[in-house]
C-alpha cells in the first residue's frame, strides 16, 4: 500500500496525472463489460422448470393436437416440412424454413401429400 500511495498522490495532484488515472478507470470499465457480456451469452445458466407428470401432460397434449387436426404427419421425418400455424411448405434443404421452430413442424413424405394437406410450395422454395 506505500509504495501506490504516492503514485496515487502525483495522479490526484497533477493534471498529467489526472489524464492517466481516467485512461486507467476506461479500460478497467471496458474490461470488465467485455467479461460480463461473455459471462451473459454462456447458456449453462439457463434456468429450466419442470413440473410432476410433465412429460405425460406433454403427450397428451400432442394427442389431442394430432386428434384435433385433419393431418397425421409423420413426425420428424420425410422429405418437405411446414409450419402448423401456415400455409406455405418448404423443401429440407430450403434456407427459409430455418426460422420455423421444431415443435412448430410438420414434416410430408412428399410434395404431393402437402399439398393435399392444404399448404402450397413457398416462392423461396422454387
Amino acid at each position: 500500500m506505500e509504495k501506490i500511495k504516492p503514485f496515487i498522490t502525483y495522479c490526484l495532484e497533477s493534471d498529467k496525472g489526472k489524464d492517466i488515472l481516467v485512461i486507467i478507470i476506461i479500460i478497467l470499465v471496458g474490461l470488465g463489460s467485455f467479461e460480463l457480456g461473455r459471462l451473459s451469452k454462456n447458456d449453462s445458466s439457463e434456468l429450466k422448470i419442470e413440473y410432476p407428470n410433465q412429460e405425460a401432460n406433454l403427450m397428451e397434449s400432442v394427442g389431442q393436437n394430432l386428434a384435433d387436426s385433419a393431418i397425421s404427419p409423420k413426425l420428424n421425418s420425410g422429405n418437405y416440412f411446414a409450419s402448423s400455424r401456415g400455409t406455405k411448405y418448404y423443401s429440407l434443404g430450403c434456407s427459409a424454413g430455418k426460422t420455423i421452430k421444431e415443435e412448430n413442424r410438420i414434416y410430408f413424405a412428399t410434395s404431393t401429400e402437402a399439398q393435399g394437406a392444404g399448404y402450397e410450395l413457398s416462392s423461396s422454395c422454387q
